[in-house]
């Protein structure tokens, strides 16, 4: 299948996006979604890709953008009184969103207790950071051999074993190491330091060790600690790695909320699940942040807006992907872009300016006309058609990325005597495993 690594691409691409309420569902949704899956799977012909790198990241862009479209859909399908009311969705804002932003998280529902507030940031949260020694470089202080150490976190704890050559240098022995912890994804990140003229050691390098978790409790006195095997070569080899010294302990976020000091192990967190406050840097002394929310109009704007970028970003996916990746017709663009072009004067005249590749634009001062009390309701009652066509949209492609990528068709399907076959309802899936099978 892709010769590309298609699990890299997605991690490097799209994992560190921070996931939303919206990306939880219902066992009900689940079971809803497995249905729609396994009713394509029976439909959908035998084929093979005709070029498989350019599919395979066709097809995970396609996918995580159409996500996109989704989540922002849900969020403004939340349980207001009306349908016009969606739109109208509170929007937080911070008076400095370089030190905390801030993100309405709320679904409507919750009360009026807590319209605004201050936070001063007095210290962010960060990780344990273990440095070990400077080594040189080209030269090699281990007695080749193989070695082991221990790495106990909260929960667990792992042996990692090495083994160390004569032709080996002392860097590549540490980005070893490094590869080896990185592999293993249990929290902690390794990476090489390297040396400076200023610090008079430039070619030397020093293996170093992060959490990727920041803060701790008052019950755990580190987030992870290393140690050396029981032999007495394994436990110098670790006097001369070094990594077993916390240069850093983790330390969590400390910020004053409307005067009064609390603490956090992260630099995100929520508070009375309405807002979603991420703290980026030490306030000025004196000058907390004012967290409070948007004028109805504004809020207006940025909830459209919200849902126009949605939609663009799917649409430049289609547009910017290659032939290779489409065929020679391009149905993921023919199909997003005919569901605004067909709305175009009725979009345009609610300020929602439709070019003619598709893409939208928002001219808010027409939004503005249009939202006020002699022109809301039809105006709301367009935008909810227009949210709906998009969302509906976005869940046919989401089930089913490939039916919009480059393929030849095998053969079909008998009628009447369709099975479901696993895997096969989305060669997608099966990308994602082409590494290990």
């Amino acid at each position: 299948m892709a010769r590309i690594d298609a699990y890299a691409y997605y991690l490097s691409t799209y994992s560190n996006i921070r996931p939303t309420r919206y990306d939880s569902h219902k066992k009900s949704d689940l079971r809803k979604i497995y249905n729609h899956m396994v009713k394509t799977n029976k439909e959908s012909p035998l084929y093979k890709l005709s070029n498989e790198d350019a599919v395979a990241k066709y097809a995970i862009d396609i996918k995580e953008s159409a996500k996109m479209v989704q989540n922002v859909v849900a969020s403004l399908s939340d349980s207001y009184g009306d349908f016009s009311d969606s739109f109208r969705k509170k929007v937080a804002v911070s008076s400095d969103a370089d030190t905390v932003e801030v993100k309405y998280v709320g679904d409507g529902s919750d009360t009026e207790d807590l319209e605004e507030f201050s936070i001063e940031v007095k210290q962010l949260s960060s990780p344990q950071i273990n440095r070990g020694n400077f080594l040189k470089n080209d030269g090699l202080s281990f007695t080749p051999g193989t070695y082991t150490f221990d790495l106990q976190t909260n929960n667990s704890s792992y042996e990692f074993q090495y083994t160390v050559n004569n032709a080996e240098t002392n860097l590549y022995v540490m980005k070893k190491i490094a590869g080896l912890v990185n592999r293993s994804n249990l929290g902690l990140g390794a990476t090489i330091r390297h040396g400076s003229e200023k610090a008079g050691n430039a070619d030397s390098s020093a293996l170093v060790l992060t959490s990727r978790q920041s803060g701790r409790s008052d019950m755990n006195k580190h987030l992870f600690e290393i140690t050396p095997g029981t032999s007495a070569d394994a436990i110098l080899a670790m006097d001369l790695l070094g990594i077993n010294q916390i240069t850093k302990e983790a330390e969590n976020s400390v910020f004053a909320f409307n005067g009064e000091t609390f603490s956090s192990l992260s630099n995100n967190f929520t508070i009375n699940n309405i807002f979603d406050l991420s703290l980026k840097k030490v306030s000025e002394e004196g000058q907390p942040a004012h967290i409070s929310f948007k004028n109805d109009v504004e809020a207006v704007a940025d909830n459209v807006m919200s849902l126009v970028n949605a939609f663009n970003g799917i649409l430049e996916i289609a547009q910017n992907t290659t032939e290779e990746a489409t065929g020679d017709t391009n149905k993921l663009l023919t199909e997003m872009s005919s569901i605004s072009k067909s709305r175009r004067e009725s979009l345009g005249d609610i300020g929602l300016m439709v070019d003619n590749s598709g893409t939208i634009t928002l001219d808010k001062e027409r939004l503005e006309a249009a939202i006020q009390p002699d022109r809301a309701e039809a105006t709301f009652r367009r935008l909810t058609i227009f949210k709906n066509a998009i969302g509906a949209k976005a869940d046919t492609v989401a089930i089913n990325p490939m039916n919009y990528v480059n393929k030849v068709v095998v053969s079909y399907k008998n009628p009447g005597r369709n099975f479901v076959a696993p895997y096969f309802s989305s060669v997608y899936s099966g990308m994602m495993l082409d590494r290990y099978v």
